[in-house]
């Protein structure tokens, strides 16, 4: 085969593989939001939170290596944990609050807030092009309340709140990444603490759960450790500018998941601010991609 076949497969390899990322994270939101119906956060994270640690020392002993879920930042890994348990508690609430899609609108500010605060947080250079991008996206937000500020809710300032909370989080793991390499201690004390802190909160939140619930929670542990594990696949085929954008098709898997699961008919606003938020993250990549005018080539993994 070809040099060109070669690069031309991993490169749809990765596609493909980013694509399917996006379907199991967005199913998993699914399921959360199905879950915010019926019961209390922890019903689902103590669950959730307890396989996916499992699931990572599993995988650990499984792997040709083990490296352990030992960590070279355990003062990070902390940070992180707790960013990580507060964030999904806002996510899960925020999912009760608002409209599936609408929440993506959210979920797609995280990286553009964790571009601009990598400078005075992880000494990083923030370009100009950040402070637009955020901009861009904040009116995209904006899209969500046209006659003003009073049309935001409670859910509005909960599911800003988890952005916040997850931007945190998103900048404590690339902390831990440049000095630890050990992935699976990221996905293990993360969750790990979300089921540990879930089961302290359980016996006062507690209602008694069908079976077919615990198979759904089961379920969403499940696509929740094999959509990061996907998107870590990824990221070994195609540079990280490349998959960030296609990440956003999880805004048509919610609105699609939102219309047949929740009856949610998503209004013309909400297609502008994530168009808005799209472009804001799109634009920002493209200026970590291109400084300067010049091209990087898309280089197959070996």
């Amino acid at each position: 085969m070809s040099a060109a076949r070669t690069a031309g497969a991993v490169i749809a390899a990765g596609v493909g593989l980013t694509v399917l990322y996006t379907a199991l994270i967005s199913s998993a939101d699914a399921i959360t939001k199905m879950f915010a119906a019926n019961y209390a956060a922890p019903q689902l994270f103590v669950l959730s939170g307890g396989i996916v640690a499992l699931l990572a020392v599993v995988v650990n002993r499984a792997g040709p290596a083990r490296r352990g879920v030992g960590t070279a930042c355990p003062r990070a890994m902390a940070v992180r944990s707790a960013a990580t348990v507060l964030g999904a508690g806002a996510f899960f609430y925020a999912f009760r609050l608002l409209p599936f899609a609408e929440v993506f609108l959210f979920i797609a500010m995280i990286p553009l807030f964790t571009a601009l605060l990598s400078g005075p947080i992880l000494g990083e250079a923030v370009r100009p092009q950040a402070w637009g991008a955020v901009v861009l996206g904040m009116i995209g937000l904006l899209c969500l309340a046209p006659n003003g500020f009073h049309g935001f809710g409670a859910g509005h300032a909960v599911a800003l709140a988890a952005v916040l909370l997850g931007t945190v989080s998103m900048m404590a793991s690339r902390y831990i990444g440049l000095r630890d390499g050990n992935l699976l201690a990221q996905v293990f004390w993360p969750n790990l603490a979300l089921a540990l802190v879930s089961a302290c909160a359980l016996p006062f939140v507690w209602a008694p759960m069908a079976l077919v619930d615990l198979g759904w929670a089961a379920i969403y542990a499940g696509l929740l450790f094999g959509a990061r594990w996907v998107l870590v696949a990824a990221f070994r085929m195609l540079p990280c500018y490349v998959i960030t954008p296609l990440m956003n098709l999880q805004f048509l898997w919610m609105v699609v998941i939102g219309a047949a699961v929740f009856g949610e008919v998503p209004g013309a606003a909400l297609y502008l601010g994530a168009a808005l938020v799209i472009t804001a993250g799109a634009w920002l990549i493209y200026d970590q991609a291109y400084p300067g005018g010049v091209a990087r080539k898309v280089v197959p993994a070996e």
